[in-house]
């Protein structure tokens, strides 16, 4: 029924659907459901490429007997929005594409909870009392990210620490993997020497190296040209909110 659990039948209806090339609102509007639970449903259980109805159904069974009683508070600075559910299938989407990247999972759903923060910024048992999961497994995950440039700490003015994402860690985290390609390049180059020059292999390593030394160096051009252009741009918009709010402007 419309608003209870999902069936089998519904599962199955959802397969075929996606089989189809069907959106997920069209699925939705042929169960009666929201458009929500369906992208829900289908990121919880592989996406769309993998979704099996029978697997769904069974999975879904297994996560109600291991289900443990909700907790007594809300988890903490959930994300604004007027569709609680819309949120949370949004965030589920988010985590998957990012597991898609070759993110692992619980680091994937720390750095979603840390970008749908308003403030951008968590602290450990924030993270876990949102996530639900332990201050062992944030630490284990902010390490992971920390080593990919995706987030930073810092105290706040109660001396708790922070973790943080903000625009720069886009940039520094581009660098990161330019300073990777570039260190890749040498490699590959080293490889050339010992094989010996003109052999089959010694040829297939310079092809890369040449291949990553292009991309190393359109990559960094690219996070400098980004960084200078959004800055400009952020410099701008400041600029004329100051102007708005001086007496005589904008009346």
């Amino acid at each position: 029924m419309p608003g209870g659990r999902l069936t089998q039948k519904d599962r199955q209806q959802i397969a075929l659907g996606l089989a189809d090339g069907l959106a997920y609102a069209e699925i939705a509007r042929g169960l009666g459901r929201p458009t929500s639970t369906v992208t829900r449903e289908v990121m919880r259980n592989g996406g769309p490429l993998a979704y099996r109805a029978d697997l769904a159904h069974r999975a879904t069974e297994q996560r109600a007997h291991r289900r443990r009683p909700a907790p007594s508070r809300e988890p903490a600075r959930r994300p604004r929005g007027g569709d609680i559910e819309a949120v949370r299938a949004y965030e589920e989407l988010f985590t998957t594409v990012m597991m898609q990247s070759g993110m692992p999972r619980m680091m994937a759903r720390v750095m979603v909870a840390l970008l749908m923060t308003d403030a951008g910024s968590l602290t450990a048992s924030e993270l876990a009392q949102r996530l639900q999961v332990s201050p062992a497994t944030i630490s284990k995950s902010i390490a992971f990210l920390e080593s990919q440039a995706l987030v930073r700490r810092e105290r706040d003015e109660r001396r708790r620490e922070r973790y943080v994402v903000d625009d720069d860690l886009w940039y520094q985290s581009m660098i990161a993997s330019v300073h990777s390609l570039v260190q890749q390049v040498e490699v590959a180059r080293q490889g050339v020497d010992v094989l010996g020059p003109g052999t089959p292999a010694a040829v297939r390593l310079e092809n890369v190296a040449r291949f990553l030394d292009f991309v190393a160096e359109s990559l960094a051009r690219a996070a400098e040209q980004a960084r200078e252009v959004l800055s400009t741009e952020a410099a701008g918009t400041d600029m004329d909110d100051d102007t708005a709010s001086e007496p005589g402007h904008g009346e």
